[in-house]
């Protein structure tokens, strides 16, 4: 023992046990570029797998607020990146990016949803959005918007910054009866975007996936989002369509079962502290996708969400357990 203990350096804070095994898998996949992370994380179902519930204490009591506040520091001591939903539902403020940024660890990467300002055509009639409600949105898809509210605020993080997600609900036909009258409003809107950024689409309507769409993504090199989602075809199906790679990085979000809707993944599998339903088919999916990165040396995102199979690091764990056999990753 030391005799100038005020003068010891600390030891590093312990992960918590699936955080440990993790976190040594993760890094070797990043260092392939391929980076797995979380949909959001502010999940106390984690404590004891991926946070530590000792850190978060006051007085033996666990402090939510504290946790809240910074459970993602300890998230980034073990994924590389994370999707932040949060975006979807408002435009961060200058102040809200700077606390953002400047509070947690360099090396952590996000994908950020766009808000829905900007790629809802139509607002639901739902009570949250007031008088708007079903009223056709002015906002949409406009370049200006997106700049002035958006990029310009987050542009001095740009390197910290994944790839900016345009999530697009189910559009109804009497919205848009084809496809073709969907890009005609989505190509110069992606021809207008501000360099600087990884951008990426994701769809929610299947009858979309055709070689037309593909070849719009990648005249701008926007990337498909892979989506796991309840009314898309399984992520394998993706797979197999061809020229679903429109950019140089690839993204992935892993969000419901087929045929599951949220309230019913929400009711089934909070509050998210153990798989309770595993899906082959994703799972499958997901290790493609990976390894189609790795093996075409892009860049690849692939974000999975508690929503899936009840506790996203376990479906994530077994994934990459499934590439630890490939050469480079391996022991």
């Amino acid at each position: 023992m030391s005799l100038f203990p005020m003068f010891e350096t600390p030891e590093p804070a312990k992960l918590a046990p699936q955080a440990a095994r993790l976190a040594p898998m993760l890094a070797k996949l990043a260092g392939r570029e391929v980076y797995f992370g979380t949909s959001s994380w502010k999940y106390e179902g984690w404590l004891g797998s991926i946070y530590t519930r000792e850190r978060y204490e006051t007085r033996g009591k666990l402090s939510h607020k504290k946790f809240e506040a910074d459970c993602l520091t300890e998230y980034a001591e073990t994924f590389p990146v994370v999707c932040g939903d949060f975006s979807f539902y408002q435009f961060p403020t200058d102040e809200f990016w700077r606390k953002l940024f400047e509070g947690t660890p360099s090396k952590l990467t996000f994908g950020f949803k766009v808000p829905e300002e900007l790629t809802v055509a139509r607002w639901p009639t739902h009570a949250r959005y007031g008088p708007r409600a079903g009223q056709p949105n002015d906002g949409f898809l406009d370049p200006l918007l997106f700049k002035t509210h958006y990029a310009n605020p987050l542009f001095p993080y740009r390197e910290r910054v994944a790839t900016l997600i345009f999530e697009f609900g189910t559009f109804a036909k009497s919205t848009f009866a084809t496809v073709d009258d969907f890009l005609a409003k989505l190509d110069p809107f992606l021809g207008a975007l501000p360099k600087g950024f990884r951008y990426s689409v994701e769809i929610r309507n299947p009858e979309y996936l055709t070689p037309r769409y593909f070849h719009r993504l990648a005249t701008h090199n926007v990337a498909h989002v892979y989506n796991a989602w309840t009314r898309m075809p399984e992520l394998t199906d993706q797979v197999a369509i061809e020229d679903t790679v429109t950019a140089d990085f690839t993204v992935v979000r892993a969000l419901l079962q087929r045929g599951r809707n949220y309230e019913q993944a929400v009711k089934s599998f909070e509050p998210y502290e153990q798989i309770q339903e595993p899906s082959e088919s994703v799972r499958e999916g997901l290790r493609q996708i990976a390894e189609q990165a790795m093996y075409c040396q892009k860049p690849a995102y692939l974000f999975v969400n508690n929503r899936l199979e009840g506790h996203a690091p376990t479906t994530i764990e077994a994934v990459v357990s499934r590439l630890a056999a490939l050469p480079g990753l391996g022991g």
